[in-house]
């Protein structure tokens, strides 16, 4: 029989092209391992370092970091202002229903990241599990000090007051996980007062007889000042017309006094006004022809 079907061909293993794969199946592995150690904290926030799922008592901040590659892994954690909300529901100090709208801006500590992130949890657990129960609790504490209307009246006051409260409520909460300045507040707004629709028209019925008040107020006032302001021109007219009379009078008995003076102190001025108003008729008298004596002659003399 013959053997030549029965060959068997060898291919030789092309040891160039196998060696060039390794080579670059290295450089690949030497990339990731040096992506791997390498880690960019972004501004604004620190990183919080978990060696094989146990956190690091140190936080990294903001910058490049070096870490193990596969054992260490990074937490970023927001350690800018944050800002959340929660409605509270609650009774005035007159027993009036009242929901209470609150805004509160807080910040995250760098240093106490690391703790506050293995006792708790990121932003949404601090705000769930801290933030929000001390808000409902101190809303509640303060609204009860103070009336429905002075919850209006002293807004400001009472938002100082839920802002300590809220500081206070969290700093306990924190300081029984042994977490110190973990989150600290920056400010807290009173976004809305909402009461019970009775409430709000008691108020607006008080406010609307407050505003007729005052009305009928200013209105008397308007009158009281016209009539004083016509009463006053009535003094000031008959002042001056008693006035004028009195230096009309003081006038005329001034001339009526020298006048008298200068008949006593000369007789024949008498006769001179009798004949300066004579019409030359002599008087007639019913049942008598006598007729009045005048010294014309005197009087002639005297001219």
């Amino acid at each position: 029989m013959s053997n030549q079907n029965n060959t068997v061909d060898f291919k030789v293993p092309n040891l160039k092209a196998q060696g060039g794969l390794k080579y670059i199946a290295g450089l690949f592995f030497v990339f990731v391992v040096v992506m791997s150690s390498v880690v960019v904290v972004d501004a604004g926030k620190v990183g919080v370092v978990k060696k094989l799922g146990a956190v690091q008592e140190e936080a990294l901040n903001e910058g490049v970091h070096f870490k193990v590659p596969f054992i260490d892994t990074i937490i970023q954690v927001n350690t800018r202002l944050n800002s959340t909300k929660s409605a509270a529901l609650s009774s005035s100090k007159d027993l009036q229903t009242v929901k209470t709208e609150v805004s509160v801006q807080y910040s995250i500590k760098g240093a106490a990241a690391p703790l506050t992130y293995q006792k708790i949890g990121l932003i949404g657990q601090i705000e769930s599990s801290v933030i929000e129960p001390a808000i409902e609790e101190s809303v509640k504490s303060v609204t009860a000090k103070y009336t429905a209307e002075e919850l209006i009246t002293k807004r400001e006051k009472v938002k100082t007051q839920i802002q300590i409260a809220i500081q206070d409520f969290m700093d306990t909460t924190l300081n029984n996980k042994g977490i110190q300045n973990g989150v600290k507040i920056a400010n807290v707004a009173i976004t809305d007062f909402n009461f019970s629709p009775e409430f709000n028209r008691a108020i607006e019925l008080k406010v609307k007889a407050e505003q007729e008040a005052l009305q009928a107020k200013n209105e008397k006032i308007r009158r009281v000042t016209q009539a004083e302001a016509a009463a006053a021109e009535e003094k000031l007219a008959a002042d001056a017309s008693a006035y004028a009379i009195t230096a009309a009078s003081k006038a005329r008995a001034e001339a009526i006094r020298r006048e008298a003076k200068s008949l006593k102190s000369n007789p024949e001025l008498i006769q001179l006004r009798i004949a300066e108003k004579w019409d030359g008729q002599l008087p007639k008298f019913n049942g008598s022809s006598a007729v009045p004596f005048l010294n014309i002659d005197s009087i002639n003399t005297k001219k």
